[in-house]
């Protein structure tokens, strides 16, 4: 396989590793298109289902058992339940099987199976998880099942195939334009092909064309608004195109087109470090692997993402990150005109990121305005899932800006970005109307600790004695705004948190300003602790270690 990248939580996606088969020499068994591939899971292996244990999305292992409860549901994890119900580990065994002639992996994954479709019939039962017959467990399981039927031709295991099928085809629970909807074309392509069903295949086919156009733009952008959902879905095209070619079937030029257009936006949504960075349902740890670069440092992507960087494939060059576009859908969060900010090698400025899908207070609040680098109109109710407009851009090989606005908040809020490199500095300005007063929350990395905060500025380092700066002051009086707020680790409610990853939150410096009736100009500058600041008429000019830089502030503009 060409591409490989960190296991996503919802997928428990990895590479696999296989056992070396021990004892007696065992007769050849086929290896099946069917039963390898990636789409099985590292965790748990072979011997620890054997064992009757199993372990996912990095939680401690649990006992099943042989005779396996499938209420089972030790961590009250949605994500749990579903890699569960996916049998995917079952295929594990199965795979095993084609690898060590062993046939007692065959015959374990047999009755695993078997119990699972005597369990949870999908009237319901004593024994039936509510989970079981879900859109996506179903979407998941059923290439599972396939697999094994490549090696055990039985009825109960047909017609529950077929069963599966007959789910999968039903309009209404149909996941139109999402991933979800790409695992269930997957699937019911693949129950088609295993049974010479054209119409199962066929179905299958022509969705999948509809969806992978409604889900990814012609620009290569995923809509679902998480980024690393991009990798999830280009993977899974991977798959989807293998099983049409396998099927004897032509890929359709436009899926195939729109494959190779979410390189280009993975490749930009990926930071200097090698890191995703982690807008939407997207994890801090997400690290794409092998997918090439354009040669192009700046793009905007016109479903809501604006990216530029210094270099590629340098470590310590600089790269930000602009949101805007349609309104919150799928894995998206509140964060319209919201930045994230590298530099110098380290990230300053980030999103707080993605801890889990459980409905619980922290996983609301990580996707609310409050967890995002956004202007708040102070006083006025949010309007969620409002689109945001990208009003200007002006790119240029050493400074970008940019200007965006939109009514989140009932009356226009307007924020403009300039990014200057070399010398770098990030510079922000946020306006809203006569009469309105503006607020800003600014999060900034786990690793940085406070130095002081006073006179309108506030100093961070890391470990290493690096130290970056945010200073605010309002317009046109260039006067420091007072009061600026360092929250780290609140609770009640909720500020001053990074996810680092998937179920892991630390606490983290959060700066929130105080309502402003004037504009707030906003100043990140990396890598020094007094960087000098002064103002003449229109003109900012702000020292960095390596230099001055001047831009001016026009109305509601940076240039």
């Amino acid at each position: 396989m060409r591409r490989r990248t960190r296991a996503l939580i919802l997928s428990a996606v990895l590479l696999l590793s296989y056992g070396t088969a021990t004892g007696p020499a065992r007769a050849a068994v086929e290896r099946t298109s069917e039963c390898q591939g990636d789409w099985l899971p590292a965790t748990p292996t072979a011997p620890d289902i054997m064992n009757g244990e199993v372990e996912f999305l990095d939680l401690p292992p649990v006992k099943v058992g042989k005779d396996v409860n499938w209420r089972t549901d030790p961590y009250r994890n949605r994500s749990w339940s579903m890699v569960f119900h996916s049998l995917r580990w079952m295929g594990r065994l199965v795979a095993e099987y084609e690898t060590s002639g062993d046939r007692s992996y065959l015959t374990r994954a047999t009755e695993i199976a078997k119990d699972w479709v005597a369990d949870n019939p999908r009237r319901g039962g004593p024994k039936a998880s509510p989970y079981a017959w879900q859109e996506h467990p179903v979407a998941l399981r059923a290439p599972a099942l396939v697999c094994l039927s490549k090696h055990v031709q039985e009825s109960w295991l047909s017609k529950s195939l077929a069963e599966h099928a007959a789910v999968l085809s039903d309009p209404r629970l149909y996941e139109k334009g999402h991933n979800h909807g790409i695992d269930q074309d997957i699937a019911l392509l693949g129950i088609g092909c295993r049974y010479k069903r054209s119409e199962w295949s066929g179905l299958a086919l022509r969705r999948l064309i509809e969806t992978v156009k409604l889900d990814v733009d012609s620009q290569g952008v995923l809509r679902e608004q998480a980024p690393r959902y991009a990798v999830y879905v280009h993977e899974r095209l991977r798959v989807a195109m293998d099983n049409i070619k396998a099927c004897g079937l032509k890929v359709p030029a436009e899926i195939a087109k729109r494959w190779e257009g979410l390189e280009t936006f993975i490749a930009h949504s990926t930071q200097p470090n090698g890191f995703m960075v982690p807008i939407g349902d997207g994890g801090a740890d997400v690290r794409p692997v092998g997918y090439d670069h354009p040669k192009t440092k700046v793009k905007v992507f016109g479903n809501g993402y604006v990216y530029g960087r210094t270099e590629w494939d340098k470590p310590e060059s600089a790269f930000y990150s602009i949101r805007f576009g349609p309104g919150l859908k799928y894995h998206g969060h509140e964060d319209h005109l919201g930045v994230t900010y590298y530099a110098q090698g380290r990230d300053v400025l980030v999103d707080v990121g993605f801890h889990s899908y459980e409905e619980n207070t922290y996983r609301r609040w990580t996707m609310s305005p409050q967890a995002h680098n956004t202007p708040a109109v102070v006083g006025r109710p949010f309007r969620g899932r409002t689109a945001t407009a990208l009003s200007r851009s002006s790119i240029g090989g050493d400074r970008q800006s940019y200007r965006l606005t939109d009514r989140a908040y009932g009356v226009p809020r307007t924020r403009s970005v300039l990014v200057n490199h070399g010398r770098d500095v990030m510079a922000v300005l946020d306006t809203a109307p006569k009469g309105s007063k503006i607020s800003t929350t600014w999060h900034l990395a786990s690793e940085l600790s406070t130095v002081s905060a006073s006179g309108g500025r506030v100093v961070v380092k890391d470990k290493a004695g690096w130290k970056a700066t945010l200073a605010q002051v309002s317009m046109p009086s260039c006067k420091p705004v007072s009061g600026l707020k360092v929250i780290r680790g609140q609770r009640n409610p909720y500020q001053g948190w990074v996810s680092t990853a998937y179920l892991n939150k630390q606490p983290a410096p959060a700066v929130v300003s105080p309502a402003s009736a004037d504009p707030v100009l906003t100043v990140v500058v990396p890598g020094a602790d007094k960087p000098s600041f002064s103002c003449s008429g229109s003109k900012v000019t702000v020292g960095t270690s390596e230099g001055a830089v001047s831009f001016k502030v026009s109305g509601s503009d940076l240039r």
